[in-house]
C-alpha cells in the first residue's frame, strides 16, 4: 500500500472523521470549551478594540450575512462575523489555554458559528461539536510535533500559528470537503499563519485569533472552490514555526483505536481575564494576604518593605510599570499587586482608574522579579514564589497549580457562573439561559444556528425569542 503524505492523511483525517467518534469524555470537555468562549466573546463585545474592528469590518459586504455575538440587528459577512467574534475572545486574554500551549478554541469556534449560518442545509448541534473537535485536534497535533511548543512561546503566539490551520480544518468539515480539498485548506492556510509575540500586551494581540478564524474560514472556501496550494506542507513547510519540528501522519481516524487529543489533554478556564501566566501570581499573592491578614488583626499595606516575585523566565510578561490594560494583562508585578491591595482580581482591575491608582504604582515599586532555574516556562510545569518583607518580618506563599488549571478543573457550577456573569453583560436573561440550554443540550439540537439567535438576544428579548421559535 502507497505510504501517505503527512498533509495528506490530515486531510483525510478532515474528511473521515464522523460524529459517532466523540466521546462523552470529548463532547462533555468541548462543550464546557464552547460555553466558555460564548462567555468571554460576549464581554469581550465591550472593549475598545473590538469596537474599532468592527467598524472596520462594516466597510464590507456580501450577500451572505452571518451574527455579530451581543449585536442583535448586525450582521457581517461570515469572514468578518468570524474576525470581531474572534478579536472578541480574546480581547480581554479571557480565554481557554491548553497544552502545548495555545488558546485553541477562539480561532475555531467564530469560524464555524459564521460559516453555519450560510450554509444551505443548516448544521445540527452535532454537526458543530464535530467540526469544532476536528479544530481542536489539528491543533493539538500540530503542537505535538515540536517539544518548543510546549513551553511558554518565545517568538510565534501559537494562536497564529495553529489556530488558523484548526479553523480551516473545521470550517472545511463544515463544508463537506474531499479529502484533496481539505488537504489544500490546510495548505492555504499556512500562508496565513504567523504572528509575531512582539504585539503581546498590545491591542493587536486580540487580532491574531481573530486573523486565525477569519483566514481559515477563507482558506476552506477557496479551497472549496478550487484553490490549490503545496500539498504537503505540513510535511515539511510548517517547520519553519518551530526550531525542532518533528511531523509524523495523522493516525489511521477510521480505525476502532482512533482517541481525540482532548481526551487526555484537558483545558485551562481562567478566573481573571490575564495571560495564563498571571493565575499562579494572583493565587500566590492571594495566599500570602491572607497570611499577612493573621500575623495582624489591623495590618495596613503600607508596611510592606519589599515583595520579590519567583516565576519563571518570560520576558513579554514581565512588564514592572504597565501604563495600559494589556500591558497591565501581561505583567506579574501588575496582577500580583492588585490581589495584594484589592484582595481579588476582576474585570475592573484593569481599568485606567485602577491602572493609575498611587497606592498600585507604590506598592509596584517595590517589587523585585527573579528566575530560579527550577522555574520552567512551561504552564504544565511552572510555579509562583511571593515573598513579602514587612517590619514585622518576612511571609512567603507558594502556587504550583491554580484553580481553572486543567489538573485542577472548575465545577460545572463556577465554569456556567463564569459565563453567566460575562454574557449577562451584553445579554438579556433570556438570551443567557438560552445559550446555556442549547450548550446543555446541543447534541440533540437539531439546527445549531438557533445558537446564533440567542447571541443576539440583547435588548429586545421578546423579539428575539419570535425569531427562534421561526427557525
Amino acid at each position: 500500500m502507497l505510504r501517505k503524505g503527512i498533509t495528506e492523511s490530515f486531510g483525510t483525517a478532515v474528511h473521515s472523521l464522523s460524529t459517532a467518534q466523540l466521546t462523552d469524555s470529548v463532547i462533555t470537555r468541548s462543550k464546557r470549551m464552547i460555553m466558555d468562549t460564548l462567555g468571554v466573546g460576549l464581554i469581550g463585545t465591550r472593549t475598545d478594540v473590538f469596537k474599532k474592528a468592527l467598524k472596520h469590518s462594516q466597510f464590507f459586504t456580501s450577500e451572505e450575512r452571518s451574527s455579530v455575538w451581543g449585536q442583535s440587528d448586525l450582521t457581517l459577512p461570515p469572514q468578518f462575523a468570524a474576525f470581531v467574534n474572534g478579536i472578541a475572545v480574546h480581547s480581554m486574554d479571557f480565554d481557554d489555554t491548553w497544552h502545548p500551549a495555545t488558546h485553541p478554541s477562539g480561532a475555531v469556534l467564530p469560524a464555524v458559528l459564521a460559516l453555519a449560518e450560510t450554509l444551505p442545509s443548516r448544521p445540527s448541534g452535532l454537526d458543530l461539536l464535530l467540526a469544532f473537535n476536528i479544530g481542536i485536534e489539528v491543533q493539538g497535533r500540530l503542537m505535538r510535533f515540536s517539544t518548543e511548543a510546549y513551553n511558554i512561546p518565545e517568538r510565534f503566539h501559537p494562536p497564529s500559528v495553529v489556530g488558523v490551520m484548526g479553523s480551516a480544518a473545521a470550517s472545511a468539515k463544515l463544508l463537506g470537503l474531499s479529502p484533496t480539498q481539505c488537504t489544500h485548506a490546510l495548505a492555504i492556510a499556512a500562508s496565513s499563519a504567523g504572528a509575531p509575540l512582539a504585539n503581546a500586551a498590545t491591542q493587536t494581540k486580540p487580532l491574531h485569533i481573530g486573523n486565525a478564524a477569519r483566514r481559515g474560514l477563507e482558506a476552506a472556501q477557496l479551497a472549496h472552490i478550487g484553490l490549490e496550494g503545496n500539498p504537503a506542507i505540513l510535511d515539511c513547510g510548517f517547520g519553519v514555526y518551530y526550531k525542532d519540528y518533528s511531523p509524523s501522519e495523522f493516525a489511521d481516524s477510521s480505525s476502532s483505536g482512533f482517541k481525540w487529543i482532548l481526551e487526555d489533554q484537558n483545558v485551562a478556564v481562567k478566573s481573571i481575564p490575564a495571560h495564563l501566566g498571571m493565575h499562579w501570581v494572583v493565587d500566590a499573592a492571594l495566599a500570602a494576604r491572607r497570611k499577612l491578614e493573621k500575623t495582624a488583626a489591623n495590618f495596613d499595606l503600607c508596611q510592606i518593605r519589599h515583595i520579590t516575585l519567583r516565576v519563571p523566565p518570560s520576558k513579554y510578561i514581565n512588564c514592572p510599570l504597565p501604563d495600559t490594560e494589556h500591558q497591565a494583562r501581561h505583567s506579574f508585578q501588575f496582577n500580583a499587586c492588585s490581589a495584594l491591595l484589592d484582595n481579588k482580581v476582576t474585570v475592573d482591575s484593569f481599568s485606567e482608574a485602577q491602572l493609575k491608582r498611587p497606592a498600585l504604582r507604590e506598592l509596584l515599586s517595590k517589587v523585585t522579579l527573579e528566575t530560579p532555574e527550577d522555574n520552567h516556562p512551561s504552564f504544565d510545569k511552572m510555579y509562583c514564589d511571593i515573598e513579602i518583607e514587612t517590619h514585622q518580618g518576612v511571609v512567603t506563599a507558594r502556587c504550583d497549580t491554580f484553580y481553572g488549571h486543567w489538573r485542577k478543573p472548575l465545577s460545572h457550577k463556577d465554569l456556567v457562573d463564569k459565563f453567566s456573569v460575562n454574557a449577562s453583560s451584553v445579554l438579556s436573561t433570556e438570551g443567557v439561559e438560552g445559550v446555556i440550554d442549547v450548550i446543555d443540550n446541543i447534541e440533540k439540537v437539531g439546527e445549531c444556528s438557533i445558537l446564533n439567535a440567542y447571541l443576539r438576544m440583547t435588548s429586545t428579548p421578546h423579539q428575539q425569542l419570535y425569531r427562534i421559535r421561526n427557525i
